[in-house]
C-alpha cells in the first residue's frame, strides 16, 4: 500500500493554465482521507506554492512541503524546517562569475533579500510573477560570503542556456547539484540536495519505506525523487530522459494525470 505521494508543480499537478482541475482535487482529497500523506515537491518557494496548498487544503501542521527543489523541507502551518541544505554567498558569486563567462543571465534566492539578480531580465520578471514575489537588483559581489542561499539559476533563451550548459566545467557537477527544471532554468543546489534526498528524509521522518511512496514529476529536477520511489511516475508531458526512468507513464497535466495515478494506484477504481 502506498502511504506518500510526492507531486511536482509546474508541468504535473498544474495545468497548462496554472491550474489544479477538480478530478485532480477530488483524488487528492480521496487520498488523504484514507491516511495517505501528499506533498508538493517544487523547485519554487514556499510563496509560490501557499495558493495551491490552501486549494488542496494542505496547510496544518500535519503537512510538509519541499521548497526550492527539497533545500527545504518544512511543515506548512509553522513553516518549521525540518530539513536545510543550501548554498552560501560564496556560491552565488562563483555561479554569477561563470554566468557572466558563459553569456547567460543569472537569479538566486537569497533568505534575506528574496529574489536577486544583478540584471533585470524576462525570465526573472517569469520566476517573480509566477512566485508573487518581488525582484531586488543586487550585485552579487556584494553579498557576505556567509549569506544563505537556496538556490542559484542560470536563465536565458533555451538556445543561449543549452550552449552554456554545454560549456559548464566539470567540477561545477561536483560542487553542485545540478537540474534542468524547465528549457530556460538550470539550477544549482547544495551537493546534498534533490528532490529523492528530500522526499527520503521526509518518508524516514514519517515512517515510511520507498516502496510505499509514490513520485511523479516531468523534468530533470524531477530525476532523484522518481529514481527513489517505489512508484516512479512521468507524465506524458515528461521529458524522454525521466521517460526513460519512470516506472510508469500516466496521461499529461492537461489530462488529469495526477488524478489517474492516485485513482488506480491508491483508491483502486
Amino acid at each position: 500500500m502506498y502511504k506518500l505521494v510526492a507531486l511536482d508543480m509546474d508541468g504535473t499537478l498544474l495545468n497548462s493554465q496554472g491550474e489544479i482541475s477538480p478530478r485532480t482535487k477530488e483524488a487528492i482529497a480521496q487520498a488523504r482521507q484514507q491516511g495517505v500523506h501528499v506533498v508538493l515537491a517544487s523547485g519554487r518557494p514556499l510563496e509560490g506554492m501557499t495558493k495551491y496548498l490552501a486549494e488542496l487544503d494542505m496547510n496544518s501542521d500535519q503537512d510538509y512541503v519541499l521548497s526550492y527543489n527539497a533545500s527545504l523541507v518544512q511543515r506548512v502551518a509553522s513553516k518549521e524546517v525540518i530539513r536545510s541544505q543550501i548554498l552560501k554567498g560564496s556560491d552565488a558569486k562563483n555561479l554569477a562569475s561563470l554566468s557572466q563567462d558563459l553569456g547567460v543571465n543569472v537569479h538566486a534566492f537569497s533568505r534575506r533579500f528574496g529574489l536577486i539578480t544583478p540584471q533585470n531580465n524576462e525570465y526573472t520578471r517569469h520566476e517573480a510573477e509566477i512566485n508573487g514575489l518581488t525582484i531586488t537588483e543586487l550585485d552579487f559581489v556584494e553579498l557576505d560570503n556567509n549569506e544563505d542561499i537556496m538556490k542559484v539559476m542560470m536563465i536565458d533563451e533555451p538556445e543561449r542556456l543549452s550552449a552554456a550548459i554545454a560549456k559548464l566545467p566539470p567540477h561545477v557537477y561536483e560542487q553542485y547539484t545540478v537540474v534542468q527544471s524547465a528549457p530556460f532554468f538550470l539550477e544549482f543546489l547544495n551537493p546534498k540536495s534533490n528532490k529523492g534526498t528530500g522526499v527520503g528524509m521526509l518518508a524516514e521522518h514519517l515512517g515510511i519505506d520507498a516502496s510505499e511512496v509514490i513520485c511523479m514529476g516531468d523534468a530533470g529536477n524531477d530525476k532523484h525523487m522518481i529514481e527513489y520511489a517505489g512508484l516512479g511516475v512521468a507524465m506524458a508531458n515528461a521529458t524522454d530522459d525521466i521517460k526513460a526512468i519512470a516506472n510508469h507513464i500516466t496521461d499529461s497535466n492537461n489530462e488529469h494525470g495526477v488524478a489517474k495515478v492516485i485513482e488506480d494506484f491508491i483508491l483502486n477504481r
